[in-house]
């Protein structure tokens, strides 16, 4: 029987998951980045004073949330709750602290009521420079990879720390945007704060300690018992990627499920290697737990009771637990990949709930123009700047449904719109569409990829890509006799071919060809519905 008690303590609940997401939308609406505003490359949560995660916002990714779960013990133990101020910011990019990479920078604010901390509210978004050599992965070590913050106090309530802005601008290609961004996440946090106390104030409640409580013993339980309800025992998985200067990369993948609890162990996996795809452990656990909990409980809201009943290891100096000072900048292109191999786990236990394998990873397109990029003629670039363009290929298929064609699954954000793009940065995108026939054949088709052409604005000038891409070499594969999905491609538009990942130069009169991959299909391909291969044919897809 549901008593008034429970209903208050869920109405709190639900209001802090409210609080959460508002959170996220100030963030969108006030980010001066693209990344941030038009990508929604962030994540947003409330943490009890003990650091653990409340609640979060839907808007967001789950690469940052999940880390952000973890980052915030790092915050009290340079800052204890007991020395923080109203008005107080945190801030911090560390990788091995933080969500995984430089240009993710974490702010933390606490939230005071009747003059006691109640709660912290936080937010992790991605800038679209954090200097040194880039977002990609030709860095040999982090200290290559841009200005690294540790733990520091950013602002009070007399105002910021002008010293640290100072240093911030001059490191960074893009200092008018990246000090706008810290601005509004202090601005976004500070807002959700003041709400939080309001809504303290309008409930009769002193703190969030009971409520906290139960949120967490509630979703630990819901938790446990869907893990519960699952076939009991252990599966392996091994996923190839296409790795980097040669060198594949292997993710071993282990599933254990019992007595309510799931063990994710990624022994086996391949050794760091010496570019920056490697992955740092809170990264690793982030993309881990949110694959299992995807397909075990995804109507079990996300919070530290949810994500105590998972468990993920990596051996020490793995690329999947690389150690300081190893290079990271783009652990997306390796951390991405850890949904589908919990999947393939997943899959022999349940095959009727678990899709094929798709693209993955984000296709991150970072371009870069100006006197410093030069082609082999010799030809400079005159404008300096440097710009961002998320794409996604093809998810995998799922059972009784096609995948998603051009859908950022697991990361989560939104395409950026091309005039977004080309009213920040003198380049043009000359075609972005679907690529027919890249998703992977079978009763339910995998997602297609798209085709995207970009050049530069004025075709006397060169510019360069910081290449990240993956799924060239080893498609997503099909499940239950399902095709694999197209490879994706790099090129020229003369057809030269370019390398899947590192900083290139598209020479002056080029144009920029990328070919994204397609999802994996799922179950025979004899088997699929006249009516959907009579519909493809109709929209040129197929």
């Amino acid at each position: 029987m549901t008593t008034l008690a429970d209903l208050a303590t869920q109405l709190a609940w639900d209001r802090l998951i409210a609080l959460a997401e508002e959170q996220a939308q100030a963030l969108l609406r006030t980010a001066f980045s693209t990344t941030v505003r038009e990508a929604g490359d962030l994540s947003a949560g409330i943490f009890d004073p003990e650091g653990r995660m409340l609640a979060q916002a839907v808007t967001g990714t789950p690469g940052h949330v999940n880390s952000m779960a973890e980052s915030i013990r790092h915050f009290l133990a340079a800052y204890p709750v007991a020395g923080m101020r109203d008005g107080d910011h945190f801030i911090s990019n560390d990788p091995w602290l933080t969500s995984g990479h430089l240009h993710d920078i974490t702010v933390v604010t606490p939230a005071f009521h009747e003059g006691r901390c109640v709660a912290l509210f936080a937010c992790a978004c991605h800038q679209v420079d954090i200097g040194g050599l880039g977002q990609g992965p030709d860095g040999r070590s982090i200290f290559e990879e841009g200005l690294r913050l540790p733990i520091l106090r950013l602002a009070r309530a007399e105002g910021f720390d002008e010293t640290l802005l100072a240093i911030l601008r001059a490191n960074v290609r893009r200092p008018f945007e990246v000090e706008g961004d810290i601005r509004s996440y202090c601005a976004a946090n500070a807002a959700s704060a003041r709400a939080l106390s309001a809504m303290l104030a309008g409930s009769g409640l002193a703190d969030l300690a009971a409520v906290g409580e139960e949120i967490i013993a509630r979703s630990r339980r819901a938790m446990e018992a869907a893990i519960g309800a699952l076939p009991q025992g252990s599966w392996r998985s091994l996923t190839r990627l296409d790795g980097i200067a040669g060198r594949p990369i292997e993710l071993a993948c282990k599933v254990t499920l019992g007595e309510g609890r799931a063990l994710i162990d990624f022994a086996g996996s391949s050794a760091a290697v010496p570019r920056g795809v490697n992955v740092v452990l809170p990264y690793t656990r982030a993309y881990a737990a949110f694959g299992l909990k995807a397909a075990v409980a995804p109507d079990v809201p996300n919070n530290a009771g949810s994500l105590a009943a998972i468990e993920v290891t990596a051996p020490r100096g793995s690329v999947l637990n690389a150690e300081d000072p190893a290079p990271v900048a783009a652990r997306h292109v390796v951390g991405q990949f850890l949904p589908d191999a919990v999947f393939a786990c997943l899959g022999q236990a349940m095959p009727d709930r678990v899709p094929a394998a798709g693209s993955s990873v984000l296709w991150t397109v970072q371009l870069r123009g100006g006197p410093e990029v030069v082609d082999a003629a010799g030809r400079a670039g005159r404008r300096a700047y440097e710009a961002v363009f998320f794409n996604s290929g093809g998810t995998g298929a799922r059972p009784g449904m096609d995948g998603l064609d051009g859908t950022a699954f697991p990361a989560g954000v939104r395409a950026m719109p091309v005039e977004v793009l080309e009213a920040g940065a003198p380049v043009v995108v000359w075609r972005k569409e679907l690529r027919p026939g890249s998703g992977g054949a079978g009763e339910y088709r995998g997602g297609h990829g798209q085709s995207v052409e970009v050049a530069a604005l004025d075709p006397s000038e060169p510019f360069a890509v910081l290449a990240m891409f993956e799924r060239c070499e080893n498609p997503a594969p099909g499940t239950a006799g399902g095709a694999a999905g197209a490879a994706g491609a790099v090129r020229l538009g003369s057809g030269l071919p370019l390398a899947a990942k590192g900083l290139q130069v598209v020479p002056a009169g080029e144009r920029l060809v990328l070919d994204l991959p397609g999802g994996g299909g799922w179950g025979s391909p004899k088997a699929r519905a006249a009516a959907a291969i009579q519909a493809e044919a109709d929209d040129g897809l197929a």
